[in-house]
């Protein structure tokens, strides 16, 4: 595995889809870099930190929010001296985000009082009133010619259906939940999945002309779902709950065909490889050398940590997980299935339960079986699967990286002193992963996976 240099950043970091350029906020600024060469491209100056930025579609263009202003840019790489500024005044701008034209910006203003869609190709705009949220609540089909946006008017939820080319609302109809939490269109576009929020337990599955096809609802009184994933293939749906389990529904009955359950003890049989990371500090014999107690001393209290190197040891069943006990006084609890992810194919799908933040699971779908667990010393910050193969990057916040292939797990050395991992992101052709410390990133490329592979920590 080959590191780049580290450089400086303060805020979002975003590849852009024709995975050529890397967008970096630095405070106000905006640097445009090529992934190839890391060189600076462009460079930008906002009217204030960004504090979110996302490319259009086409990498032409890409927009930052500064949101305490609030306030929207919107730059252009090929005309550098174009620029498009939004304001909604008094309203404010909660969110913004760009449609799959790459030539209208949509902006949820504060309090969700309305959603506005912004052309760049001339003054028009287009009103939604009354958008259900903020950041979520709006989702596009994967060709770009609709979006569904959720509204919520006289206590009751909504879902507008709206051509990306006009923006005129086609059609509206009412959804069954007490309070919707989110909405997601299937990846082949031919259903959208919306479900309520954690005080009530129901997945609904309607097609686009407004057809309810399924209403699921596992368990009542108690906290219900807490994430939701469609499978890269559109044939599975994952649905993660507070009461630590997975369950898979099938695109054809809308039925549960699987379900995962995440238990603080593994006991056998389990064919499931499980991985805990344990220190290796570094052995140096120092017995023949002359030192004095002074220098032994400072080397002792200064230079201990930088010599301690990490591993995977394989552990047998059964085996009783770390686990936490959420207190019962307090909202939001850290429970149940918060991170949850597919693979590029479709075959695996890694999860974390919230109360066991250092344990990451990692099920093989057509097998209906457990494949992997990777117990880390510290909480689990992200997970990323590679954009062309079966290959799990994760990060705890420490100077090491880890991954996982069906071949095996490893732990890989982050080539910078205490450039501590918080954040990982592919680049969408799988070319580079972007490591992202609290003030600097790099990027690391990683060999192509075969089935023989063997990497080692000083890969």
């Amino acid at each position: 595995m080959e590191f780049t240099e580290a450089y400086k950043q303060a805020g979002p970091c975003a590849f852009s889809p024709n995975s050529r350029f890397l967008a970096v906020a630095v405070d106000y600024r905006l640097v445009i870099r090529d992934v190839l060469t890391f060189k600076v491209v462009q460079l930008f100056s906002c009217l204030d930190k960004i504090t979110y930025i996302e490319w259009a579609l086409d990498s032409e263009y890409i927009l930052c929010g500064l949101y305490r202003r609030p306030m929207i840019q919107a730059w252009s790489l090929a005309q550098p001296e174009w620029t498009c500024k939004i304001d909604e005044g008094s309203a404010g701008i909660s969110y913004a985000r760009w449609s799959p034209d790459s030539r209208h910006i949509l902006t949820t203003s504060d309090f969700q009082l309305r959603l506005t869609v912004w052309s760049l190709l001339n003054t028009a705009c287009v009103h939604v009133q009354g958008p259900k949220h903020g950041s979520k609540g709006v989702s596009f089909t994967k060709d770009g010619k609709f979006a569904a946006i959720c509204t919520r008017r006289d206590c009751k939820d909504y879902v507008n259906l709206l051509p990306c080319h006009t923006w005129e609302i086609m059609g509206v109809f009412a959804v069954d939940t007490l309070d919707l939490a989110d909405i997601q269109w299937s990846p082949d576009d031919s259903a959208i999945v919306i479900w309520d929020s954690p005080l009530e337990y129901k997945v609904l599955i309607y097609s686009p002309d407004g057809r309810c096809l399924s209403k699921y609802q596992a368990y009542e009184c108690g906290l219900g779902v807490k994430s939701v994933s469609w499978s890269p293939c559109s044939q599975f749906l994952a649905v993660g709950s507070y009461d630590q389990m997975i369950r898979v529904l099938n695109h054809l009955t809308w039925k549960v065909f699987a379900e995962f359950t995440h238990l603080s003890t593994v006991r056998g049989p389990c064919g499931a490889a499980i991985f805990k990371e344990v220190d290796e500090p570094l052995q140096l014999d120092m017995s023949e050398l002359s030192l004095s107690d002074d220098f032994v001393q400072r080397s002792a209290d200064g230079v201990s940590e930088t010599h301690i190197q990490v591993r995977y040891d394989v552990m047998e069943v059964p085996i009783t997980l770390p686990s936490q006990k959420p207190p019962a006084d307090k909202p939001n609890p850290k429970q149940g299935i918060g991170l949850m992810s597919w693979s590029s194919d479709s075959q695996y799908i890694c999860t974390r339960n919230d109360n066991m933040p250092t344990v990451l699971w990692i099920w093989e779908v057509h097998h209906l079986e457990l494949a992997a667990i990777l117990i880390q010393k510290d909480p689990i910050r992200a997970a990323v699967w590679d954009p062309k193969y079966p290959r799990l990057l994760l990060c705890t916040g420490s100077t090491h990286l880890y991954m996982w292939t069906p071949s095996g797990a490893y732990c890989i050395n982050v080539p910078f002193p205490q450039f501590s991992v918080i954040d990982l992101k592919w680049n969408l052709d799988g070319s580079c992963l972007l490591l992202k410390d609290k003030e600097f990133f790099c990027c690391a490329a990683l060999p192509m996976l075969q089935e023989s592979s063997d990497y080692s920590s000083d890969d």
